[in-house]
């Protein structure tokens, strides 16, 4: 059982998501149903391919999503993990308190505006993977901080300059509380953020120990970033992570705290996190192992489907693509080519791009494979596709898209209907980027 880590004003917050009025903000939605709610368009049930939905049009499988929070639910519960999922990715406070509910300890951020929106929606627990040394954020957090002392933040320090900004914007704010924070070290040379070597590590722990302002909570990393990354070198990458975890416990570093906090974990490697802080050894207080994987919550059809570690371990399961974008074919020029209505400004492209997948016939007929059809390019407002002999295709067939890259699909839709495998809509996704 999840605790229940929003105060009251969060819940609020998410009810009052329900009573926000669909209006022209929000693309793909019924024209017919400008001036209700949210809840009140939910509660009619609508058929997203028969009841005014216009295209394009991005949907979430109810059922796949539920599949997937319940699957990394189990997965973290079985390997002994804390699970913090990058909110990130979806931006989505409904999902945030639906990752709660099943099993999360809190939610990983980026940046602080992601902060804000977490904490305007009552999350108490974040986890910032990114260095902060922005005087004004920091002003904000020590407030957020000292106003409720429930609210658990912890955030990476990789520089002892970074630490001495740290430290000189939250005096000057005269916060109360110490920030948490966690050494980040880098995956390797010309790797991302984080320190390179264990004495960088050191340094920096040294300098959050010369601070009032700051307390050292535990280390941290991102093994995704590993160069050349394969099974040996992330799993070689994670035992230094842990080492330095129990070299800093020797030398004292973590006096006076309850836990200490040990976290990595992207997508593409959590099984290798799960390896290797199944390892930890024994130290002077409990840890805290913290893995903060987040584009399960939708997956996809393209990168994340090839790199998931569940193709490397089967038997835990498998995740399963909740996104379809729903775009309508608008020019059919010539047998080898159509073009559909959707484009950059709707799909995901930065990985791969969309798969063509189905088809629904614009006269109503059944639903079939969209064989022969494939997304050659996509400009701001068009799918190029390229039709073989055998496709199926005519102006108006709506063509249902699978896309790569969760992160980047979400952040192009404000607003995403949740349909049931019959196409009734159940909910509605507010995101917020």
């Amino acid at each position: 059982m999840a605790l229940d880590n929003g105060p009251v004003h969060g819940r609020e917050a998410l009810a009052e998501l329900a009573g926000e009025r669909v209006d022209h903000r929000f693309k793909g939605l019924p024209p017919d149903a400008y001036g209700l709610t949210l809840a009140e368009l939910a509660g009619q049930r609508r058929n997203l391919f028969t009841d005014g939905f216009a295209t394009p049009v991005l949907a979430l499988s109810a059922e796949r999503l539920e599949h997937n929070l319940k699957l990394m639910e189990t997965y973290a519960a079985r390997h002994g993990l804390a699970f913090a999922p990058h909110g990130k990715t979806s931006m989505a406070p409904q999902l945030f308190h639906r990752q709660i509910e099943h099993g999360a300890w809190g939610i990983t951020l980026a940046v602080p505006h992601q902060v804000w929106v977490a904490r305007a929606f009552g999350i108490g627990r974040i986890f910032l993977a990114n260095e902060l040394v922005d005087a004004a954020a920091l002003r904000r957090l020590a407030a957020e901080l000292d106003a409720d002392p429930e609210f658990r933040f912890v955030c990476y320090v990789d520089s002892v300059r970074g630490v001495e900004l740290m430290d000189a914007a939250l005096t000057a704010a005269g916060a109360a509380r110490p920030v948490d924070v966690v050494v980040e070290l880098g995956a390797g040379a010309g790797a991302r953020t984080g320190a390179r070597t264990e004495a960088d590590c050191a340094a920096v722990a040294d300098a959050v120990a010369g601070t009032r302002t700051l307390r050292l909570a535990g280390v941290a990393g991102y093994e995704g970033e590993v160069p050349d990354a394969d099974p040996e070198r992330v799993h070689a990458w994670l035992r230094r992570l842990v080492a330095l975890a129990a070299d800093f416990d020797r030398a004292g570093r973590f006096e006076g705290l309850d836990e200490i906090v040990l976290s990595a974990g992207g997508s593409a490697w959590f099984d290798a996190v799960a390896d290797v802080f199944a390892e930890v050894p024994g130290l002077s207080r409990p840890v805290l192992k913290l893995l903060r994987s987040g584009a399960y919550v939708s997956h996809d059809d393209g990168h994340y489907r090839e790199v998931t570690p569940f193709n490397r371990v089967p038997a835990e399961g498998a995740l399963e693509p909740a996104f379809r974008l729903w775009t309508q074919v608008v020019s059919r020029p010539s047998a080898e080519q159509a073009f559909a209505n959707a484009g950059k400004r709707d799909a995901a492209y930065d990985l791969d791009l969309p798969f063509a997948q189905v088809v629904r016939p614009a006269d109503g007929g059944p639903e079939r494979p969209a064989a022969g059809i494939a997304v050659s390019g996509l400009s701001d407002q068009h799918s190029w596709l390229r039709t073989g002999p055998e496709a199926e295709l005519e102006v108006g067939d709506w063509v249902g898209l699978g896309l790569s890259h969760p992160c980047t699909s979400f952040d192009k839709w404000q607003l995403i209907p949740v349909a049931e495998a019959d196409g009734t809509v159940v909910d509605y996704i507010r995101t917020f980027f």
